[in-house]
């Protein structure tokens, strides 16, 4: 999870600006020919939320408190309230900390875990999407 000077369990809100091209580059990467991936009213592919955080000013998201060289990401899962974003489409992102817990490594030691939800809204304050990640600091060696 990116440094950020938000402690505790909610980040501040950010703008995040379906942007056509970016759309058409995410499924590019993703190798998919899709062509409800191109064009005026691009909708995006599932995962594509995740290039939000990518937008986030600094200090906005919230910090798990994770040592960034132990950090995986455990898992991921979106949650769609309706149609998905098209291009054009203006979304305001807030991270909240959901869940922390820990459990013994395999190797030895303990690891700590960080859900962290992420809800994008429209201008009128309505919940189009929702991601959930897991972050997992591992044990210190």
């Amino acid at each position: 999870m990116p440094d950020s000077d938000t402690d505790g369990t909610e980040g501040r809100p950010w703008e995040v600006v379906v942007e056509r091209g970016k759309i058409a580059e995410f499924a590019e990467a993703m190798l998919s020919d899709n062509p409800d991936f191109h064009g005026p009213g691009a909708i995006v592919p599932p995962t594509f939320l995740t290039t939000a955080a990518r937008w986030a000013p600094p200090g906005v998201r919230v910090n798990v408190g994770f040592e960034r060289k132990r950090l995986l990401h455990g898992e991921q899962e979106y949650t769609f309230h309706g149609e998905v974003p098209t291009a054009g489409a203006v979304l305001t992102a807030r991270e909240r900390l959901v869940e922390r817990f820990s459990k013994p490594g395999k190797r030895g030691g303990t690891m700590q875990f960080a859900t962290v939800v992420t809800e994008y809204r429209d201008p009128q304050g309505a919940l189009v999407a929702e991601a959930r990640a897991t972050f997992i600091e591992t044990a210190a060696k």
